[in-house]
């Protein structure tokens, strides 16, 4: 399955909090290793921000959430999604489908 996964910083936290925070986070993404599961296709960072968007895919879900516990440091919102062609061929079937009820 693909996933579209969209992240940003949590709120809060004193100059000096977020400027450790985010030292944490560079530490910990230096060290960690994409699991063998996850084949990530974008991976982007918003201009000026602390966030972006990942683009993966992956059987194993659980590897994402893994994921998302270890950067606890950010937010995280995860989508599922469809190429746009495998999403038109859908729904051409699902509409010919209802089309063919009368």
């Amino acid at each position: 399955m693909k996933y579209v996964l969209t992240w940003w910083e949590r709120p809060g936290g004193s100059c000096s909090e977020v400027e450790a925070a985010q030292e944490r986070i560079l530490s910990i993404f230096q060290q960690y290793e994409i699991p063998e599961s996850m084949n990530i296709t974008e991976f982007v960072v918003r201009v000026g921000e602390f966030g972006g968007y990942m683009v993966v895919e992956t059987e194993v879900p659980t590897d994402i959430h893994k994921l998302t516990t270890i950067f606890a440091g950010f937010q995280a919102k995860l989508e599922p999604v469809l190429d746009v062609t495998d999403a038109v061929a859908a729904e051409s079937e699902a509409i010919a489908w209802r089309n063919s009820l009368g």
